[in-house]
């Protein structure tokens, strides 16, 4: 008699990140002596700040590390909502925020507080994969709304309106874009806010990369302090402070939804971990020459990388406002964007990751971080044109 294993079949509703099933393809490869340039993965090629490490060391000797409340240590929340309330000229109290390991929890724990089963939730295709990925899990039908090129990545008015029904439960929105590098305007907001309250649904702003902008100033859900008793705002150090791997982030919520967020955090991590919220404090609150030097350095690779892509015979990029991708259009090649991201790792020895992985809209487009040094830029993008040529 044989013996079956039973899985839940909740877990085929589950996606992945293909950056990092990409990146793992790309080490096996190294690892058999290919030469690969990686243009894959969205992090930051600096280490942590200097000032952030030592408060981190200095928590750790003083013997912080020890449970704190789900929420985050007392002090350390009254800390974070300085910073919000001095950044956003708000008024809100520690209570208003809730600190977690990462900022994906933000994302999945206000998922299980605010959609049911068979609710609508609006979302960016392209986008982020996690965003439809966990609106799949929970049985909510899945919106997409399509960000153009032709209109700087931003939606259509008229198209978004189209999309909002009386099932709408959520509208997820993410400025500066993953990973198109588009930013929305105030006006973009206002649209987005006058249907939120017209419509009574909740918007969740994924906000990881306003710290990483380059013209003007960062527009977010912040900016409606009116409809803040329906909104998410989601951020985290892991970009801003090249902190990927110290898992911290935040989200900043009316009161009551917070304890819901503390609930969950409570049932599923406990707690973060206190040394890494006193380093995020000192994040926030410290020193940001180095951040502001990092961001400069962003901006400089953004400069090299559109112009070299626009070289490109065939080839159109878009000027990214913010965060640290590409997108570049190489329709005219005629390839899917799934083949291109696997030849160019194979045959070119670049690792970049097809439109498609973040949506349907992506077909015909490949994203490039250039969170990754300029010397890799011009020779990732000398190997792009030699493969480009052999087509």
């Amino acid at each position: 008699m044989e013996n079956t294993v039973k899985y839940a079949s909740r877990l085929t509703r589950l996606g992945s990140e293909t950056a990092f099933e990409l990146l793992a393809k790309a080490k096996v490869l190294e690892a058999e002596g290919k030469s690969i340039v990686h243009m894959e993965i969205g992090e930051p090629d600096f280490t942590t700040p200097k000032n952030i490490i030592n408060a981190a060391k200095k928590a750790l000797d003083e013997g912080h590390t020890h449970y704190t409340g789900s929420a985050g240590d007392l002090n350390n929340r009254k800390r974070y909502i300085e910073y919000i309330n001095q950044r956003y000229g708000s008024n809100l109290t520690y209570e208003n925020l809730v600190i977690t390991p990462g900022a994906k929890p933000v994302l999945f724990h206000t998922a299980l507080a605010l959609i049911d089963p068979g609710d609508e939730v609006i979302y960016p295709n392209p986008g982020y994969p996690i965003y439809h990925s966990v609106i799949n899990f929970l049985e909510a039908k899945p919106v997409p709304y399509i960000l153009e090129e032709e209109h700087g990545f931003r939606f259509r008015v008229e198209e978004l309106e189209k999309l909002v029904s009386d099932k709408t439960a959520v509208m997820i929105v993410n400025s500066p874009h993953n990973p198109t590098g588009g930013v929305l305007t105030f006006d973009d907001w206002k649209v987005i806010t006058d249907l939120a309250k017209k419509h009574d649904f909740w918007i969740l702003s994924d906000e990881i990369y306003s710290r990483i902008i380059y013209e003007g100033e960062h527009v977010g859900v912040m900016s409606f302090p009116e409809l803040f008793d329906r909104v998410v705002l989601l951020d985290g150090h892991s970009k801003t402070y090249a902190m990927t791997g110290w898992r911290l982030g935040y989200a900043v919520c009316n009161l009551e939804l917070a304890g819901y967020l503390t609930t969950l955090m409570t049932n599923a991590n406990s707690c973060t971990a206190n040394f890494t919220q006193i380093a995020g404090v000192e994040a926030l609150l410290g020193d940001q020459t180095e951040v502001e030097n990092m961001v400069r350095e962003f901006n400089e690779r953004r400069k090299l990388i559109v112009a070299e892509m626009n070289d490109l015979p065939g080839v159109k990029c878009h000027d990214p406002k913010g965060a640290f991708y590409v997108f570049p259009n190489f329709s005219s090649y005629g390839l899917k964007s799934k083949e291109l991201q696997d030849r160019l790792l194979n045959e070119a020895g670049v690792s970049a990751l097809a439109g498609t992985a973040f949506g349907s809209a992506g077909e015909g487009y490949m994203r490039f971080s250039y969170a990754t040094s300029r010397e890799s830029i011009v020779e990732g993008l000398k190997r792009v044109r030699a493969f480009l040529a052999g087509l």
